[in-house]
């Protein structure tokens, strides 16, 4: 078998040979000065895309199929139309879609942008909630300047306010709002406005502030300003019209309220005996007596019974006086009667709190009344002085605050001393002496002290 025989080719044979062969002087720069190079890039096919006609910069960025900005080549078509560097758009798909090539069968991107838009305007009913919050806040520092004394300053916040408020009607005039306009608002304004006014002994003012609120039957509960300005009259000195206006306003409270009732028919009964009307004056205060007894309008009522010098009526006031009751619970209860330290520590507590000081202020309030009207009876009711205590001393003896006796015969015996008859004011505080009473030591010091002046050491 022969081998075969390769031979290498000559060097003539090359066919690559001379293509990668520049001469040593040769440079990229020359690239620019050769004509036919140059000739082939302004060919058409140089002008194809993606080919750079400008010298590439360290700033170029190329463009991609997920890059939301445009390719920065400055490559343009023929047409003049900017091209992407690739072949997703051309396919008709684009990351960058309009508002009109959005997925949006609902249309709610048109409505999320009107959203938007209408909160940027502000709507009315927002303008309208705003200024309501500002006038309930100029209310609120009003009341705060009132309580500090301020007086003045509180009625500038009240004027603000009002200002404001009137503001607010309008707007929601403007807006067709009216019907959602917040009467209590407009209460509270008025209110205190005319509030401030008569704090402020603006009278006139204040008075034609109350007329707007009760005359709207707009306002449930006006009627009971009618007190405020029968007040007001009072302070004016014109008592005929604060009789009307507190009449008015009773008229007008039910029959439920019965605590509001008695005091506007107290204030009543109080004109009438400015006025010098005691006959009227005593009505009033009988009808309280009967409706719920009071101390004060029992010793208001044995005022005009005096005044009027029926000694009758006199006796039948201070029995009615003396059968209200003190509503106390029994003071045994502040008396410690064991030794657990515990319960010792809380007696001493309730000892002196509020209600403990309320208890005291009303006990105060009835054994004033009783002995001032005893003071005032006693020497009238009977055809001597003497005769008279007696009587008023056994009223009270026989009533539910028998301590009160002692009181009175002590202040029988100053009366006595007054008047000259020592014997007899001796005599009333020796009586003492046998007696286990709370006044047995002011009865003691008042009969030493009578024994000093006789010089009976």
């Amino acid at each position: 078998m022969e081998s075969l025989h390769i031979t290498e080719p000559d060097a003539e044979d090359d066919l690559y040979s001379g293509f990668n062969e520049y001469p040593s002087t040769f440079s990229t720069k020359d690239i620019e000065k050769d004509e036919i190079l140059q000739q082939a890039l302004r060919s058409s096919y140089g002008k194809r895309i993606g080919v750079f006609t400008s010298k590439a910069t360290p700033g170029m960025r190329f463009g991609t199929g997920m890059s939301v900005r445009e390719p920065m080549t400055g490559l343009q078509l023929q047409d003049s139309v900017t091209r992407p560097m690739t072949a997703v758009r051309g396919a008709g798909y684009t990351s960058q879609k309009t508002a009109a090539q959005m997925f949006d069968p609902l249309n709610q991107a048109s409505k999320m942008h009107a959203h938007s838009l209408e909160k940027i305007d502000d709507r009315p009913e927002d303008k309208v909630r705003r200024l309501e919050r500002k006038i309930t806040e100029l209310i609120d520092e009003s009341c705060v300047f009132n309580w500090k004394g301020d007086h003045r300053s509180a009625l500038d916040k009240a004027k603000d306010a009002s200002s404001k408020e009137r503001s607010l009607i309008r707007m929601q005039e403007q807006t067709g709002l009216s019907d959602s306009h917040n009467l209590d608002l407009t209460f509270s304004v008025l209110f205190n406005l005319a509030n401030q006014y008569a704090l402020n002994e603006m009278y006139t003012e204040s008075l034609n502030t109350y007329n707007v609120i009760t005359k709207n039957k707009m306002f449930p509960n006006a009627h009971r300003l009618k007190v405020n300005m029968g007040n007001i009259y009072v302070k004016l000195g014109q008592y005929q019209k604060a009789v009307k206006m507190y009449r008015m306003a009773l008229d007008q409270v039910p029959n439920t309220h019965k605590d509001l009732r008695i005091k506007i028919t107290h204030n009543i009964g109080i004109l009438f005996v400015k006025m010098g009307q005691y006959g009227e004056a005593c009505s009033n205060f009988e009808r309280i007596m009967n409706e719920k007894p009071d101390f004060k309008a029992g010793l208001h009522a044995i005022i005009c019974y005096f005044a009027m010098d029926d000694k009758e009526k006199m006796r039948l006031g201070f029995q009615m006086l003396l059968d209200v009751p003190l509503d106390i619970d029994d003071e045994d209860r502040y008396i410690s009667t064991s030794d657990d330290v515990s319960s010792n520590l809380l007696l001493e507590v309730i000892r002196n709190d509020s209600l403990r000081s309320l208890e005291r202020e009303i006990k105060r309030i009835a054994e004033r009344s009783i002995l001032t009207a005893a003071k005032l009876i006693a020497p009238v009711i009977e055809d001597n002085f003497t005769a008279g205590y007696n009587w008023c001393v056994e009223a009270i003896k026989n009533s539910l605050y028998a301590p009160l006796a002692g009181d009175l015969e002590i202040n029988r015996a100053v009366t006595l001393l007054k008047q000259g008859e020592l014997p007899q004011a001796v005599d009333t505080l020796r009586a003492f002496e046998k007696k286990d009473s709370k006044v047995a030591s002011t009865a003691a010091t008042n009969c030493s002290f009578i024994y000093f002046l006789v010089s009976d050491v």
